[in-house]
């Protein structure tokens, strides 16, 4: 039988390698990020320079290029982050621009419909805000009305994803 002392450094132990476990998962072992769909509810928004994903490198000259983005939950679109940091308000020295890649080609002229919320942990804040890219997935300026963490849920040609944005 465990002493109490015992327990709590059995406990400490365990949640050390549980730790460990989650970061290894994770690919944060060597400091690095990997994007990869999200699939936590509460709003986690990363977006590391790491490599497009091979159906996302369309119109990349380099054949493995490092570029900041965030996967969808579902793996089904990419937004490719090239306006960083996305500010709220605007910033003056470059705009927020997303490319947006869907998975599967999409249908000519379907817009890509998005609904921003912004997101305290997993509770909403505000209303949704929406916004909308003509003609389908591709590149955009997208603001919105505050700093903090937003949970973007994104329709197009019949498809849907959503991924977590942050503005500073």
């Amino acid at each position: 039988m465990l002493r109490p002392r015992s327990r709590q450094s059995a406990a400490v132990g365990l949640a050390a390698a549980v730790a460990i476990v989650v970061a290894v998962a994770r690919g944060d072992d060597d400091g690095t990020s990997r994007s990869r769909p999200l699939s936590a509810s509460a709003c986690r928004a990363r977006a590391p320079v790491a490599v497009l994903p091979a159906w996302a490198r369309a119109g990349f000259s380099d054949p493995r290029p490092r570029v900041a983005h965030v996967l969808g939950r579902s793996g089904a679109i990419a937004a490719i982050l090239f306006g960083r940091p996305l500010r709220s308000p605007p910033a003056r020295d470059h705009s927020n621009k997303i490319l947006w890649v869907s998975r599967d080609a999409p249908v000519p002229g379907s817009d890509l419909r998005i609904s921003a919320q912004r997101m305290d942990g997993a509770r909403p804040v505000g209303p949704p805000v929406a916004r909308r890219v003509a003609g389908s997935p591709g590149p955009s300026i997208i603001d919105l009305p505050a700093a903090g963490c937003w949970r973007l849920t994104l329709h197009w040609s019949g498809r849907s994803d959503s991924l977590d944005l942050r503005y500073v």
